[in-house]
């Protein structure tokens, strides 16, 4: 908010067992990118805003992948888990620095938004001393209720200690908090481990922020944007989620999608005006789609430009580093790396186009091969404006075929090829008269001699 100093704390600390893999649990990706960077992205960002990430021990990894999606992210280590409030207190030397506000998240809820971020920090402006993060749950059980009275939070009670009408309350905390960061520091200090497991709760900051006779009110949100992910169930729920919102997204904008539900996008895919996609379409992270392009169906793209009015398969494949440029295709069961394919050229069929460079308007005939690697090392292929490559040619790298060309059917091209020349690597064609007719009869007599 215009006028305040924030600091977020995102709470990266979780091992996440329960999901059965030896990778953190903040790492695992939703919509292409990890569970964290979709937090870190949402948090408060700009002039006055800080950001502080609280990693477990052991976990360079999480550090490493909080600073590449916020580069200004402080890391500190939680060495021991001891409760959420422990873990707030590992950042004790950005929480000292008393800004307007502290906002409290964990880098295991993707579905969060920057306006559930403002919306938390505006009771603050206001004069409350806390704001609680709640969701009215389907199903509340487990999950510690939010007790409200004449609109302000009373307590935050868990299920065990919650009585027959508290455990009827379907308002939850989601855990989420912002603080009036002039006290924050004095709150979390008196936060005690007082509790049966002996670890330090934010839950206890609800009464402590009271007996400073502050305010403590509550923020309501959608369950979905404050699912925690633990297992790998609830990680596909989630991406589930997050993929119905991309897809509301790109059709408000004004993509056409022939059948929504199948298509997969990626958090940063962008698209232009009047795009086309067909069924069963995946893109990966790192595309944009231009104007009027038309993506058909069963083709999967990743870390890719298409042009516009470009087209796109179907069953293509769009390898990392492909540009395809505006009014150029790219057709069935075609598989592009690392190429610059030019404006209205033409890859139709059975092809695969690899540190290579086309020309505007050429034609690549079917079953081309640009063969790129040698075992050891990647050489380029460049094709010049307007050349024609004729089908089921392989053209070995590194080589040019110049403007105009033409290269003949079933060449093996290993030089390069001047402008306007017409080359052919292929052996010699020759003809045996009748032999086709002495080869069946002299099949047919030895299978005859053996009966």
């Amino acid at each position: 908010m215009t006028g305040r100093t924030t600091l977020t704390i995102v709470l990266a600390a979780g091992e996440g067992t329960r999901m059965r893999s030896s990778m953190p649990k903040v790492l695992h990706p939703v919509a292409g990118q990890s569970l964290l960077a979709h937090v870190l992205g949402a948090a408060p960002k700009g002039g006055g805003t800080a950001l502080a990430v609280v990693v477990g021990p052991d976990h360079q990894a999480v550090a490493d992948e909080a600073c590449r999606v916020r580069s200004e992210a402080d890391i500190y280590v939680q060495a021991e888990r001891l409760g959420t409030a422990h873990a707030v207190m590992a950042a004790h030397e950005a929480v000292a620095r008393d800004y307007d506000d502290l906002v409290i998240a964990f880098g295991d809820t993707p579905l969060i938004s920057a306006a559930t971020f403002e919306r938390m920090r505006a009771p603050l402006a206001a004069g409350a001393g806390l704001a609680v993060l709640g969701f009215h749950a389907a199903d509340p059980t487990g999950y510690g209720r939010l007790v409200v009275d004449g609109g302000q939070l009373v307590a935050i009670r868990e299920q065990a200690d919650a009585s027959a009408d508290e455990r009827a309350i379907t308002l939850c905390n989601a855990g989420v908090m912002a603080f009036d960061g002039r006290i924050a520091l004095k709150v979390l200090e008196q936060i005690g481990n007082t509790n049966s497991k002996g670890e330090y709760y934010l839950t206890d900051a609800v009464a402590i922020v009271r007996a400073l006779g502050r305010d403590v009110v509550v923020i309501e949100t959608g369950e979905d944007e404050v699912r925690g992910i633990n297992t790998k169930a609830q990680l596909a729920q989630a991406e589930q989620v997050m993929q119905a919102r991309l897809r509301q997204a790109a059709l408000d904008a004004g993509v056409t999608m022939i059948a929504p539900e199948t298509v997969f996008l990626s958090a940063d895919t962008t698209f232009g005006k009047d795009v086309t996609i067909e069924p069963n379409v995946v893109f990966g992270l790192g595309v944009s789609v231009g104007d009027g392009a038309v993506i058909h169906a069963f083709s999967y793209i990743e870390k890719s430009t298409i042009g516009a009015r470009a087209l796109v398969g179907p069953f293509a494949r769009m390898r990392p580093g492909t540009s395809l440029g505006d009014g150029a295709k790219i057709g069935n069961f075609v598989e592009t790396k690392a190429a610059i394919i030019d404006a209205g050229a033409k890859v139709n069929h059975l092809t695969y186009i690899g540190d290579a460079h086309i020309g505007a308007k050429a034609n690549i005939g079917a079953g081309t091969i640009t063969c790129n690697y040698d075992g050891f090392d990647k050489y380029k292929t460049i094709i010049g404006k307007g050349a024609f490559i004729g089908s089921n040619s392989s053209l070995v790298a590194p080589v040019r075929i110049g403007d105009g060309a033409y290269i003949g059917s079933g060449s093996v091209i290993t030089k390069d090829v001047a402008d306007n020349a017409l080359a052919i690597g292929r052996g010699q064609q020759t003809a045996r008269e009748n032999w086709a007719t002495r080869f069946r009869d002299a099949k047919a007599a030895a299978k005859a001699e053996r009966k």
